[in-house]
This record gives structure tokens, C-alpha cells and sequence, in this order.
């Protein structure tokens, strides 16, 4: 409504140029048509007045946000929905490497249990351990991928989605027209898949069916060298298969989703010395996950925004290592079987179009079962309850929200259940805009609840944990600068450029560390943490005629320490485990009309994993990837090839100890489409 006035101007600039160039064009027609053969073939050259169309550029979101989107999304060397997420400024990355390896994300040394993941804009969830695996998730038929820190604040948001330090948000591409496509894919280490995608758009209706399936032996070589010791060998037992297959539909303000998927793949587990038989991890692990979901918004009398949301999921993990090779590994055959069933609802009321308040209440209902030894089925209640309010006039904007969480157990084991948890927590944001430069502050106080593993897992759970407590204040500014064509140039800049400093204090910070040694891990509170550190990002593109450049680049710089016992001299002020000082990330990507090269480089400094000794320390790493894709069209069909190299310069590095990363490796992609 603000920029009414521009937008108005800028249309009735636009409609009297059309008409002055019909008028023209009439009168010309007419001259031509009167005047003698001769004379009519002369042409007729009129000069008209130039028309510039310009509008303000748009006012920046309260919260600090990275997004991937469109071409930029699509021109990553990537696989995962993780594979992206690691060129995001703040976040770092748990791979427990190869294609198998599970996938998590941290987002300023907050925990991965403090990232929510939500796919068209409902939560996926894991009561079990509160952690959502991210390579299960293709980019193939996403739109954008975004990163929230603080609260994304829309007009009608579920009260889940103000209940995390930070926010993933997958958002699939809603379809414009018919089309098929399909994916072959061979990579190195005997990897082979195949991906087909339909889209349909049909009387109003718009959706998807994505379908992949993927195998790989995953049997990397590596080398292993420390202080003590220089090992060289091949990964073993780290194969996988798995298939995918979601499908999703569209009409207006109703979305749904569908998505299984089913694996089956190999434990490798840590290295050790001399890699001898009796060491090696011969353990397997088989996924079957499936959720629906859906979602319908409505608005009335353009003042009242209603939304509904509904979900159910059905989760099952096996984990077994009872075979002979594994002489020095406990034997288990455990099974896990979740379930979740989540409903929402949301209201907000806009008596003036500059102000909006609004409630949201969710409820999800969990029930997990495992054939562990002393342990029962827990069934948890989740409910949460939100109060928000939002304003933005004359490019001030402001936002306060107060939620409300409550989680109770139920167990039938001799210990009995922990403790209902019922809190309030605030959150508050202020922003200004001001001629494409954005200032903007908010807090936020947020806690999340012991997950069911963290409390009942019977190996290393701990009924008496305490939830986590987190207040997060970061203050930041953002830049935004563009340059359209105009009639005497070809040239189109666009820049953002957005810095924020940060601070976060956790207390009762929940983690699972080996304190006595690398494979016997123990659930416990860290006590009192503090991280302070600066984010910064920087997008530039630039496009002439045919060609286009973008770069993008991020750095975080963050120091996240132990003080909780001052007296500790060993511990106190010291750096939390896996939490690297530095970071950046570089990615350059050019294309000329259908040919796209992209180079992909990543930092990540070094980082303290055993809290038993300070003086355990991952090393620094690097990484190149490079990408060359190109498409040829023939008529209606389209024909893709993309070879990719990942970790060009062969760098040997871990993100969790002796879990080693694949070196150089490659993959080479066909795409036919229609």
C-alpha cells in the first residue's frame, strides 16, 4: 500500500508511451496509405519522448535471512538439501561422510536441535532424537532454500515456527506448465542413479511426482595421518540404497505433500590403526520414513487471514550389529517405530494494513516404540501457543511475540517419566529502512525440551537432564542496490550485502560427548555457554545479453567457550567442541545462454571435538568443487549434460573424527526433458 503511489505513476508512465506509440503508428499507416507508391516506400522515423519505469526497491525482512534460490540454487555442485546449506554464512556441517554418512546442520554453535526444518512451511519432525537427517532430502524439486535466524514473521505462521533458534525453510516449485524430465547419474565409488520428475498444471491445479533411486558400494579411499599415526586404506561397509518418491499439489492457498523414502545402508564407523579385521564395523542400518502433509490459507474481507495446517508421520529405523566380524562392537538388533500425528491453526487480524496481530496454536501428538532393553513406549504431548504482533509504516518496522510450550511424557518404565516442562519465552524485533539500507535489533529467548533418546535411550539416556535454555541478541545491517537495463545500456547489477553481530548464552546446554574415549558417548548439561561472533554475506549478479556472473560469499567469524565453573582452569573460557573460530565460503557461477560453469570453495578453520582433552583438534580444511553443465534444446525437448568434480584439490579432511571425508571425486549427469 505504501508504494501504491510509485507503482500507480509508474503504470500510467507506461500506458501513455503505448499510446503514443499506437498514435503514431496510426498516423503513419494513414500518411502511407495516401501518398503516391513512390513516396509511401520512404520510411517514416518519429523520435519519442524516453520512458523510464522505476519503482522503490522492497523492504527488508526484521530477521537475518540467506537465501538460495532459482538459477543460484540449481547451479550448486550439490546433492543434498546439505550440500547447499554449508555456503550459508553461521552454519556448520556433522557428515559422517560418503553418500550414507548422516547429514546435520548447526547454526551458530546453537545445537542442531535448535534448527527447525520445514518443507512448505510445516515442520518436519524427529521426537526421537530432534535432529532431521538432510541427506534424505533431493534439491530436485525445490524452489528456493532459505535460512532464517530469529522468527520469519508472516502474517499467519504456525506457533512451531517461533519455537527455534533458527529456521530451514524448503520451498518446492509449484509447476507453471506440463513437462517431463529425466536423470541419469554416474558417479565415482560404483555410484549409479536414475531420478524422473513430472509436473502438471491443469483448470487451476498444480503439482509434482519426483521419484529417485540411488546405489552406491561408497568404497572411498582415504589416508589417515596424525601425530601418531599414518594410515592409508579404503572404506569399508560404507554402501547405500535408497529410494525417494514425493509428490505434492497446488491450487491457491492449499498446498499438500507426500514423501517416502527407503534405505538400506552400511555403518563403516570410526577408523582405527592398521585397519585389521577384527576392527571393522560390519553394522547396518534400514530407514523407512513417509509423512503427509497439508496446508490451506484463506483470507477474508482482506482484513482476516486464516491458515490451517495438518500432518502425519510414520518413522522406522532398524539398527543391527550382530554379526561375526564384529568381535570387539556390542551385538544389538534394535528396532524403532515413531509416529506423529500434528495439527495447526492460525488466525490474524489486520485492522489497518500496516499493523497485524495474531494467534497460532499447534499440537502434535508422539509415540515412539523400541524392543530396547528396559524400555517401554513413550508417548509425548506437544503443545504451543503463540501471541504475535507486527507493524511496518514509513519503513519502520516492528515485531513482539510471546509463546508458550508445554511437553508431557508417558512411560510405563520402573523410573517412570520426566517431568512436564511448561514455559513462556518473548521474542522482540525492530527494524528501519531507509533508501535500500536496512538497520535492524532483535532478542530472543527460546528453550528446547530433552528429546526421547536424550532422556530414555537406555545406553546413554538421562531422565534428570534439564531443558536448554538459549537468549539470542544480534544486531545488523543490510544493503540492497540494483541497477535495471536502460535504453543506453545492456548492463542489469544487482548487490546485497548484509553483517550481523551476535551474541548467544545457553544454559543447560544438552550434548552427547565421549568421556571416555571415542565410541562410549554420555548424554549430560554443559552447564552456562557463550558464543559472540559476526556473520557476513555478500551477493552480486550481473548479466549483459546473453551472459550472466554471480558471486557469493560468506564469512563467519564466532567464538563459542565453557564458562561455566570459573574455577575450572582446564575448562573455563574454552572452545566448545566443533565449533570453528572461522569460515567462509565462495561460490562463482557464469553462464552464457544455456552453458553454466561453477566454482564452489569452502573454509573451515579448526575445531576442539573431545571435551576429555583440549588438546584434540581437528585440522583446518579446504575444499573446490567445480560444476560444467549444458543444455541443448530441440524444439519442445531439451537434452543436459553435467559433469561435476568435487573436492578438487583432494583434500583428506573430517568433520567428526576418524570419520573420513571422500577425497576427489566425480559425477556425470544426462537430462533429457520434454
Amino acid at each position: 500500500m505504501k508504494h501504491s503511489k510509485y507503482y500507480l505513476q509508474a503504470i500510467l508512465a507506461t500506458v501513455l508511451a503505448l499510446a503514443a506509440t499506437a498514435g503514431a503508428s496510426a498516423r503513419n499507416h494513414a500518411i502511407h496509405n495516401s501518398l503516391p507508391d513512390s513516396t509511401a516506400r520512404l520510411d517514416t522515423v518519429r523520435q519519442l519522448y524516453e520512458v523510464t519505469v522505476t519503482s522503490k526497491p522492497p523492504v527488508k525482512t526484521i530477521a537475518t535471512s540467506q537465501t538460495l534460490s532459482g538459477a543460484d540454487l540449481q547451479a550448486l555442485s550439490t546433492t543434498s538439501v546439505a550440500d547447499a546449506l554449508k555456503y550459508f554464512s553461521g552454519v556448520q556441517i556433522k557428515d559422517y561422510g560418503g553418500l550414507g554418512g548422516m547429514k546435520t546442520v548447526n547454526v551458530r554453535s546453537l545445537g542442531a536441535q535448535h534448527v527447525g526444518i520445514y518443507i512448505d512451511g510445516i515442520r518436519i519432525t524427529n521426537a526421537q532424537n530432534g535432529t532431521v537427517d538432510l541427506g534424505k532430502f533431493s534439491l530436485s524439486s525445490l524452489e528456493s532454500v532459505s535460512l532464517f535466524n530469529a522468527n520469519k514473521l508472516d502474517h499467519v505462521q504456525s506457533a512451531s515456527e517461533y519455537a527455534s533458534g533458527a529456521t530451514v525453510y524448503l520451498q518446492t516449485r509449484r509447476p507453471t506448465c506440463d513437462s517431463l524430465s529425466i536423470q541419469l547419474r554416474n558417479a565415482s565409488f560404483f555410484t549409479w542413479m536414475a531420478k524422473a520428475n513430472a509436473q502438471f498444471n491443469w483448470k487451476g491445479w498444480q503439482g509434482f511426482i519426483d521419484g529417485e533411486y540411488c546405489s552406491s558400494r561408497g568404497d572411498y579411499p582415504f589416508r589417515y595421518h596424525s601425530q601418531y599415526e599414518d594410515t592409508v586404506g579404503r572404506r569399508a561397509n560404507s554402501d547405500i540404497r535408497y529410494g525417494r518418491v514425493e509428490a505434492a499439489l497446488f491450487r491457491g492457498g492449499f498446498s499438500s505433500h507426500v514423501y517416502y523414502y527407503d534405505s538400506e545402508r552400511g555403518l563403516p564407523g570410526g577408523i582405527v590403526r592398521r585397519l585389521s579385521d577384527k576392527y571393522t564395523n560390519v553394522g547396518r542400518e534400514w530407514d523407512r520414513d513417509f509423512f503427509v502433509q497439508a496446508s490451506y490459507q484463506k483470507n477474508f474481507l482482506e482484513c482476516l487471514l486464516f491458515k490451517a495446517n495438518a500432518k502425519y508421520t510414520n518413522e522406522y529405523l532398524r539398527y543391527c550389529t550382530k554379526y561375526p566380524e564384529n568381535q570387539n562392537t556390542a551385538r544389538v538388533d534394535n528396532h524403532f517405530r515413531q509416529q506423529d500425528a500434528y495439527g495447526a491453526v492460525c488466525l490474524a487480524y489486520m485492522p489497518w494494513p500496516w499493523l497485524s496481530v495474531s494467534s497460532s496454536y499447534d499440537l502434535r501428538y508422539s509415540i515412539m516404540k523400541a524392543d530396547l532393553k528396559r524400555f517401554e513406549n513413550v508417548k509425548r504431548v506437544d503443545q504451543k501457543l503463540v501471541f504475535a504482533a507486527q507493524m511496518n509504516w514509513k519503513g519502520i518496522q516492528a515485531a513482539a511475540s510471546a509463546l508458550h510450550q508445554r511437553y508431557s511424557d508417558w512411560t510405563f518404565v520402573q523410573a517412570g517419566a520426566a517431568d512436564p516442562i511448561d514455559r513462556w519465552t518473548p521474542a522482540v524485533s525492530l527494524a528501519y529502512t531507509w533508501k535500500g539500507l536496512t538497520a535492524r535489533w532483535w532478542y530472543k529467548q527460546i528453550f528446547r525440551a530433552p528429546t526421547l533418546n536424550d532422556l530414555y535411550y537406555t545406553q546413554a539416556g538421562n531422565r534428570n537432564l534439564k531443558p536448554e535454555y538459549t537468549k539470542q541478541l544480534n544486531f545488523g545491517l543490510e544493503y540492497h542496490w540494483s541497477r535495471g537495463q536502460q535504453a543506453w545500456s545492456r548492463d542489469m547489477w544487482e548487490v546485497d550485502l548484509q553483517a550481523d553481530i551476535y551474541q548467544n548464552k545457553i544454559e543447560n546446554r544438552i550434548v552427547c560427548l565421549p568421556l571416555k574415549g571415542t565410541y562410549t558417548w554420555s548424554m549430560m548439561n554443559y552447564g552456562y555457554t557463550f558464543c559472540r561472533g559476526l556473520n557476513a554475506t555478500l551477493k552480486g549478479h550481473y548479466s549483459r545479453g546473453d551472459w550472466r556472473f554471480s558471486l557469493i560469499n560468506s564469512i563467519t567469524w564466532q567464538r563459542d567457550v565453557d564458562r561455566t565453573d570459573p574455577e575450572d582452569e582446564d575448562m573455563y573460557n574454552k572452545i566448545i567442541c566443533y565449533s570453528p573460530t572461522f569460515s567462509t565460503g565462495l561460490t562463482a557461477i557464469a553462464s552464457w545462454r544455456t552453458l553454466q560453469y561453477t566454482a564452489s570453495y569452502l573454509y573451515v578453520g579448526e575445531r576442539m571435538w573431545s571435551k576429555a582433552d583440549p588438546e584434540d583438534i581437528l585440522e583446518p580444511y579446504h575444499n573446490l568443487d567445480m560444476k560444467l553443465s549444458y543444455t541443448h534444446h530441440i524444439k519442445r525437448t531439451s537434452l543436459g549434460v553435467c559433469l561435476e568434480v568435487c573436492d578438487v584439490l583432494d583434500e583428506q579432511y573430517e568433520h567428526i573424527p576418524r570419520y573420513p571425508m571422500p577425497g576427489r571425486n566425480y559425477k556425470l549427469t544426462l537430462t533429457f526433458g520434454i
